[in-house]
């Protein structure tokens, strides 16, 4: 735990004029697994809360910045059987695609 107390007072000291609080709602389940989460890391739940939404919002910022999407291996899944499956055409593709072949 003293690493838990050090590295607040490292984060806090670092600039503590531009800390500014950010209030989030959450349900129980949430809130119970930020917890544990926060435990399994040996870090507060502002300290675990703080590390990962900014990291991962700022991977979000240069990936839009390059024009690069990250997905997830589950992601990429769904992704690719999206980009493979059955095509279902609705009413309107149908009558638009018999327009184009000219069957219409």
């Amino acid at each position: 735990m003293a690493r838990n107390s050090t590295t607040v007072k490292r984060q806090r000291s670092e600039s503590p004029e531009s800390a500014s609080p950010l209030m989030v709602r959450l349900d129980g389940a949430s809130k119970a697994t930020l917890k544990e989460a926060a435990r399994l890391r040996g870090i507060s739940v502002s300290d675990y809360v703080r590390t990962v939404t900014v990291g991962q919002a700022r991977r979000e910022v240069d990936a839009a910045r390059q024009d690069f999407i990250a997905l997830t291996a589950a992601e990429q899944l769904a992704f690719w059987k999206a980009l493979h499956g059955p095509v279902h055409l609705t009413q309107a593709q149908r009558q638009l695609r018999r327009i184009m072949r000219g069957d219409e």
